[in-house]
């Protein structure tokens, strides 16, 4: 099983391969630092699995899978990371298409079943998570607050996230191919959309659904 990292976190990374490289049936044949280096490698190196944080800078771990499994749909299966239990996250990431979704404070004896269930053709939920999940299902349709994931379109949520992280409109403009005039008209339709008329909003707002985090 070939195996790529996606972590932000070197250490992680060097944790993660130096466990995964003791068991013989596990090949580590990348390891990348953000979603678009993500995307990048999984189209290079033609993984089995991608093992891929969901907090990472400039593209998250959801936007990066829902890309790397429209590239190479039934080709790779994806296993999610996350620090935190966000529900939003944990939704969107199995929307996106992902097989299984752990904590970061889960033992590696979890990933490892995971990596055998997936092998499988089983999906993987932490079992620390699995009541979020089911919790959220029976609450669909109760009138809860949307999400980014349901109200912004992918591009929004990307460029929301790196206007969260403190990154100029030009900046912006540079990574994803387009103006900077451009990435102010996508701002001003995701204020709209949000209800929201100022940027430290908006930051507060991307921070408080999980779209980017705070170290």
């Amino acid at each position: 099983m070939k195996i790529l990292l996606v972590d932000d976190h070197q250490i992680v990374c060097d944790g993660l391969r130096m466990c995964l490289d003791a068991d013989s049936r596990h090949e580590v044949v990348g390891e990348a630092a953000d979603g678009r280096s993500a995307i990048q490698m999984a189209g290079e190196l033609e993984p089995d699995v991608i093992i891929m944080d969901v907090g990472m800078p400039k593209m998250n771990g959801i936007e990066a899978a829902r890309q790397i499994l429209q590239d190479r749909p039934g080709k790779v299966k994806i296993i999610c990371l996350s620090m935190h239990a966000d529900r939003e996250f944990i939704a969107e990431a199995f929307r996106a298409g992902v097989a299984g979704y752990l904590l970061k404070s889960s033992a590696f004896e979890e990933l490892d079943q995971a990596l055998d269930q997936i092998a499988a053709g089983r999906k993987y939920i932490s079992p620390a998570i699995s009541d979020i999940v089911i919790q959220d299902y029976v609450q669909q349709g109760s009138g809860a607050e949307p999400s980014p994931f349901s109200t912004l379109t992918s591009r929004e949520r990307q460029i929301l996230q790196m206007l969260a992280e403190g990154h100029t409109a030009k900046a912006i403009g540079s990574v994803l191919g387009i103006s900077h005039k451009t990435v102010h008209a996508f701002r001003g339709q995701i204020m709209t959309k949000l209800d929201i008329t100022s940027l430290p909003e908006l930051t507060k707002y991307a921070i408080r659904h999980g779209l980017t985090v705070v170290e």
